[in-house]
Formats: C-alpha cells, sequence, structure tokens
C-alpha cells in the first residue's frame, strides 16, 4: 500500500516533466525555424512576420481550402516583391473538430504553405491539382474534368476551369512539361491571384523550391494573356 501511495505522485511528476519538456523542446526548435526564416527573408529582401494575422485569408478567400474550418489564421508572412510583382507567402490554420460515439470532441489543427503572385490583370478561376480518387470518381459520374492532348497530364492533373480557352492559354506545351516533373503542385488562379499551396508547414528548403515554382509557372504563362483584350 505504501509503494502505491507513493508511486502515484512519482508517476505524476514524471508526466509533468515529460510534457515541460516536449514543450520547452517544442519551443526552442520553433525559435530556431522562425530566427532561419528570418535570415531567408532579409536574403531575399522581403519582409517577415511572425504574428498571427487574420485577415490574410479573408484576402485569400477564394482559395479552396480557406472556407473550411474555424480558427483561421495565417502565421510566418512573407511580402515582397520579384520582377516587378507583388508576392505574398505564410502558414495557413484552421481547425475543424469530430464527436466520437461517446460525446468526445476532438479538435484536429491543419496547416498548408501558401505562396501567392499578384498579376498584373484579372483572370478567370482555374484549379490544376493532382488527380486524385474523388476527382476520378467525379469524372465517372459525369463531372467536368478538362483534358489534354497530353495523356500524361491529363491522368496526372486534374484541371478546372469555366473557362476552357484560358485553361488550354495556361496549361500550354511548356507549362506541362514543367508540370510533369512537379506531380504535387496544387495551382490556383483567379482574378490577379496565382497560388501555389501544400499541405504542412514551411521549411527553408520548401520555401526556396515553391518560391521558385511559382515564379517560373508566372514565366510559363504567354505573354499574350497579359496583352489588353
Amino acid at each position: 500500500m505504501i509503494l502505491t501511495t507513493v508511486s502515484i505522485p512519482l508517476v505524476f511528476l514524471l508526466v509533468v516533466i515529460v510534457f515541460i519538456s516536449i514543450a520547452i523542446y517544442s519551443a526552442v526548435n520553433e525559435k530556431k525555424r522562425r530566427n532561419a526564416m528570418q535570415l531567408l527573408a532579409d536574403s531575399l529582401h522581403f519582409r517577415f512576420s511572425a504574428d498571427k494575422d487574420r485577415h490574410l485569408p479573408k484576402r485569400f478567400h477564394f482559395l479552396e481550402d480557406f472556407g473550411k474550418g474555424n480558427n483561421r489564421y495565417a502565421q510566418n508572412v512573407f511580402t515582397g516583391q520579384a520582377n516587378g510583382e507583388a508576392i505574398t507567402f505564410f502558414e495557413y490554420h484552421f481547425e475543424t473538430t469530430s464527436r466520437d460515439s461517446e460525446g468526445e470532441t476532438t479538435t484536429y489543427h491543419h496547416y498548408f504553405s501558401v505562396f501567392t503572385l499578384s498579376m498584373p490583370r484579372n483572370f478567370p478561376e482555374l484549379v490544376v491539382k493532382p488527380e486524385g480518387l474523388f476527382a476520378k470518381l467525379g469524372q465517372a459520374l459525369g463531372f467536368d474534368d478538362i483534358d489534354f492532348e497530353s495523356y500524361e497530364f491529363s491522368k496526372r492533373y486534374e484541371v478546372k476551369s469555366k473557362d476552357k480557352k484560358f485553361a488550354y492559354d495556361f496549361c500550354n506545351g511548356s507549362m506541362i512539361d514543367y508540370l510533369l516533373n512537379k506531380p504535387n503542385l496544387v495551382i490556383e488562379v483567379e482574378n490577379q491571384t496565382l497560388a501555389l499551396t501544400r499541405r504542412g508547414k514551411f521549411s527553408t528548403q520548401t520555401i526556396q523550391h515553391y518560391l521558385n515554382d511559382l515564379q517560373t509557372i508566372r514565366s510559363l504563362m504567354p505573354d499574350y494573356l497579359f496583352s489588353s483584350p
């Protein structure tokens, strides 16, 4: 009985120590990550803010995942310019909840990395994303997915837009060749925004890769798309 009485507070103390250690470790790692992002922002001549921003998601409300869940905010926001066009990229967070059969509620945190570029004119809505199971089921049920002469591209990517001509102009031969080597890109265009999104938080490596992809995709859009109608 004495052993049991003594061991309970010891176990509780060990659990507390473990949780505190995990919290400290996470805080130290997050500080290192943000310091690395600040250094990257300085090297890119971008502004950087680690603060939560609840207004920025409203600005990009048209992006596919931005209407989901609750407690939506942007964080670790980079803003700057490249080739005279404004670029903003950030981590996006939202929460969803589920309730089990016993009434217990579980909260899930979802994180996305979002890279956006502001273009000099408006464009129709366009989504280009990897072909998934639900897209294949949708096609079987008759939902539209724009097909292209490249069978490999049509098999690997789902392309949706109400303006098929713009979709074909955007997904030109050079763009298709590029995207075939980038199987996981999710591209969205609407109004003056070109956006790339990926699940998960930033790392300095993913920032560099996706920033390069964003600028390359912009450069592969034909010049005639930007000329006056």
